[in-house]
């Protein structure tokens, strides 16, 4: 299996990732395996939110068309709704934008035994507004050092950080975008600043670069998702979930009193 984490520091450049890679596996070479990790992620799930010793946030980010909707779908099924939850992060509100730009974040972090997935986040303060002149490179780099305190932070206060670049190729957001155009159930999903967006695909690879370079830390690495193959997408990201999850050998916690006296008194209850 290839290795998808990058190190704190490392110098990353997105030429050397490929889109398409998937070692050599199939689909079917990775049924069985990917039916148990489901089943993992939900027995986790349940010791995760009894333990409440952690929470854990999953950070997705991508270009346009990468897939980041879908990976919540493909990656939650079976997940009691009732310990997850998904945040979107749009264009800041008035009241938002009076605000330092983590201000709507922090509040949306998971509680303790929850998790929380950020479809976007954070990081589109280093991105779309770098890309489109909003912040300067400058201010940019400054952020840089800000997020990966406020990680750090989160993760001293007991919250697991698992960040995924859903990186694919120009050509596979080209075939999903006109596959939106020419599919009449796909329409909702298209919009036309999807092809705005796209002319600055150059400009977003470098600055995702910068992201990957230098908001990779040890205590909340970057992981660098192959994504043009769904299925290998959606395998990478949960085997990596659960993996996580299991390293922290959690139990559930012990019931509160006398077990033989409760025992009893259950069954005395008329």
């Amino acid at each position: 299996m290839g290795n998808f984490t990058i190190s704190s520091k490392e110098d990353v450049s997105l030429k050397d990732f490929s889109p398409k890679y998937t070692n050599d596996l199939s689909k079917k070479d990775i049924e069985e395996e990917y039916l148990n990790l489901q089943k993992k992620f939900i027995d986790l799930q349940d010791v995760f939110c009894a333990a409440k010793k952690y929470s854990l946030l999953i950070v997705l980010q991508g270009m346009d068309c990468s897939g980041k909707d879908g990976t919540v779908k493909k990656v939650l099924t079976g997940l009691n709704p009732n310990g997850f939850r998904v945040e979107s992060f749009k264009e800041p509100t008035s009241e938002e934008l009076g605000h330092d730009y983590l201000w709507r974040v922090h509040k949306l972090t998971p509680r303790i035994g929850n998790i929380t997935i950020f479809n976007r986040s954070y990081y589109e303060d280093v991105l779309v507004t770098r890309v489109h002149g909003n912040i300067d490179d400058k201010t940019a780099f400054n952020r840089f050092k800000e997020i990966t305190r406020f990680e750090k932070y989160l993760v001293d206060n007991n919250t697991i950080i698992l960040k995924f670049f859903l990186n694919i190729s120009k050509d596979f957001q080209k075939q999903k975008l006109k596959s939106r155009l020419e599919t009449p159930e796909k329409h909702w999903k298209f919009s036309e600043a999807d092809l705005r967006e796209r002319k600055f695909w150059d400009k977003y690879q470098k600055c995702y670069e910068d992201v990957l370079s230098n908001c990779s830390i040890d205590e909340a690495p970057w992981h660098i998702v192959p994504s043009d193959n769904r299925w290998f997408r959606d395998y990478i990201v949960l085997k990596t979930i659960v993996n996580s999850l299991e390293k922290l050998n959690l139990k559930f916690p012990d019931i509160q009193g006398n077990l033989k006296e409760l025992i009893k008194e259950v069954k005395e209850i008329d």
